[in-house]
């Protein structure tokens, strides 16, 4: 049970982070707004990327051309997969 429990947050975390890789490549090339595809990627990523932005802009981190949040945001749910993982390697 705790391993399918492991396996489970493992690929949550894993589909985070390539819906997270396909909405900065889609930053790159130019897109229609109203693709379905699109604007659910952006409905799942923002939760997690909006934060990172305004601490970036609280800070005056903020570079203008390179939105650094993506990164930070990858990190912290490194960090908190890891944790999470470990933590259930315990119970």
């Amino acid at each position: 049970m705790k391993q399918i429990l492991i396996w489970s947050v493992s690929k949550f975390f894993s589909i985070i982070y390539i819906l997270m890789f396909v909405r900065i490549a889609l930053s790159w090339v130019r897109v229609s707004p109203y693709n379905k595809v699109v604007n659910t990627i952006y409905q799942i990523t923002d939760p997690i990327l909006e934060p990172f932005k305004r601490l970036i802009d609280r800070f005056g981190l903020n570079t203008g051309m390179i939105d650094f949040s993506p990164l930070i945001a990858y990190l912290v749910l490194q960090f908190v997969e890891k944790l999470i993982i470990r933590t259930l390697w315990l119970i």
